[in-house]
């Protein structure tokens, strides 16, 4: 008899839980242990090898929401993104890397690849034949990340998971800005998908997690390294974890509402110059948000114009927190050249169209009407 297939919400809430059999409570029991039995068990439980029962448990729920085989949890998403690179690349391989990357995630190439004599080519175009054009012959995986940060930007999934699978590339993105809820990269034919836990997936600005889904053999390849790195999560926040995705597809969906809403008004605006939302008819990747995305998401920036500084902008906002992370409950605001991109230089940045008076906008779950009229008052007090 197969299984019925149920649908996201309900995999949110049901799906990859611990089952309470002593006292039959309504939500998963919190394992704390770390030491576990070692005779006469089928699985020897470590909490380094991440398979505690809470672990195991919400990486089988957020393989499902992500169409993986598998998932690993670790202790944030750059545990994540470098454990899954130096588990598939050595000395002498060659990584080919979108430019609009997460500012943490290019540091650690540029920071920490030479080191390990791994060589590394960034594509400046999101065209599929610019990826083509950096590929060689010890070429072992394209990295992207689509919406990028802080702009936008999208990448065509399936056109370069077709390019490296006629090379035999391994392919790796990104996920964080669209959710599971938005879009699913797997089903597009990416081989790995990661995300910051942090962001969307906790949703509540309280815990600091990474995850990465695949399949089966690939997430067995990641784990042989995790173990030694030792990245894993605490079971406690695993717990936590859970908890916050049982509502991910309703807060996404009211701030997939709530940015467009936004962004459209944005776009409108005297005071604003540029708008980058790919919910927008105007946004260049408008088209392609529309074939692989089933929302445009709660993320967008724009860029104030000469007029008012944003700095001073940030601080004149009451209900907008001018906080650095993204994706909660909350609407936050920041500058990314201060936060995100701060640890690129100048130079980069300014190739990316990251400019001063740029602000990146997580957009919450609160009343539209209230974030508005936020935006508008902290205008007006510096343009009066």
């Amino acid at each position: 008899m197969s299984t019925p297939h149920k649908g996201f919400n309900t995999i949110c809430i049901h799906e990859g839980e611990v089952i309470d059999e002593q006292f039959k409570g309504a939500i998963s029991p919190i394992y704390l242990s770390t030491s576990y039995a070692f005779e006469d068990v089928a699985i020897k439980r470590y909490p380094r090898y991440f398979n505690t029962p809470n672990q195991e448990a919400l990486s089988k729920k957020i393989a499902l929401l992500e169409k993986g085989e598998a998932a690993l949890l670790f202790g944030s998403g750059m545990a994540a993104i470098s454990t899954t690179l130096l588990a598939f690349l050595k000395q002498g391989d060659h990584i080919v890397l979108q430019r609009t990357l997460y500012g943490g995630t290019a540091n650690l190439i540029n920071e920490e690849f030479e080191k390990y004599g791994i060589d590394y080519s960034y594509v400046t175009t999101q065209d599929p034949q610019g990826f083509e054009a950096q590929l060689q012959e010890n070429t072992k995986i394209i990295y992207i990340e689509t919406p990028s940060n802080p702009l936008l930007t999208l990448v065509d999934i399936q056109a370069i998971a077709t390019l490296a699978k006629s090379k035999g590339i391994l392919t790796i993105i990104d996920n964080t800005f669209a959710s599971p809820v938005n879009q699913n990269p797997i089903e597009l034919g990416i081989d790995i998908v990661i995300h910051s836990a942090t962001k969307y997936l906790g949703g509540h600005s309280d815990i600091l997690a990474g995850a990465v889904i695949a399949s089966n053999a690939h997430i067995d390849t990641i784990f042989q390294l995790g173990k030694n790195l030792g990245g894993s999560l605490s079971d406690f926040t695993v717990w936590m974890l859970e908890r916050s995705i049982k509502t991910l597809g309703i807060r996404v969906k009211q701030q997939n509402e709530n940015a467009l809403l936004l962004a459209q008004w944005l776009s409108q605006h005297e005071y604003v110059q540029n708008v980058y939302y790919p919910g927008l008819p105007t946004h260049p990747d408008h088209a392609l948000a529309k074939k692989q995305m089933k929302g445009f998401g709660g993320m967008l920036s724009f860029e104030l114009t000469e007029q008012i500084d944003a700095s001073q902008f940030l601080k004149k906002l009451q209900l907008i927190k001018s906080s650095m992370s993204l994706a909660g409950v909350e609407s936050t605001m920041v500058s990314p050249h201060l936060t995100s991109h701060a640890l690129i230089s100048q130079e980069e940045r300014d190739q990316q169209g990251i400019s001063d008076n740029l602000l990146r906008f997580s957009v919450g779950i609160e009343e539209y009407d209230d974030l508005r009229q936020d935006i508008a008052q902290a205008i007006t007090q510096l343009t009066v």
